[in-house]
């Protein structure tokens, strides 16, 4: 069981619906096992795939995993994005289009689905 505050859950929808058609992504922040903020690096956005800048990354102790939308509505994780989730923490987020809480969906670095739960 994945727990994320409900407002980091809207913040990925309406970043994912920003860029869109492009890909968004992110890393996940969390504190006591809970989810709750986007660490935010400098990533280029593609229409296939994007990729962050975890050279620039900060000493943080508190990234948890990743998050990126899929312009499609298929949630379920590449080849490459299970490649990627070995490199950032062990929760994964992918939205789908049309990036709303529903379209979410969570996975261990292995790519094995998890079930979200939202909290306050």
């Amino acid at each position: 069981m994945v727990k994320i505050k409900r407002g980091t859950l809207e913040d990925i929808a309406e970043a994912a619906r920003n860029v869109y058609p492009d890909e968004f992504i992110a890393l996940l922040g969390s504190k006591k096992g809970v989810i709750n903020h986007l660490v935010v690096l400098p990533a280029t956005f593609g229409s296939d795939s994007s990729s962050l800048r975890l050279d620039l990354l900060p000493f943080d102790m508190s990234v948890a995993g990743s998050v990126h939308s899929h312009p499609s509505r298929n949630a379920r994780p590449s080849r490459g994005d299970l490649g990627a989730f070995t490199q950032t923490g062990e929760i994964h987020l992918i939205i789908a289009f049309p990036f709303s809480l529903s379209s979410i969906r969570a996975f261990n670095a292995k790519g094995k689905e998890l079930e979200i739960e939202a909290i306050e």
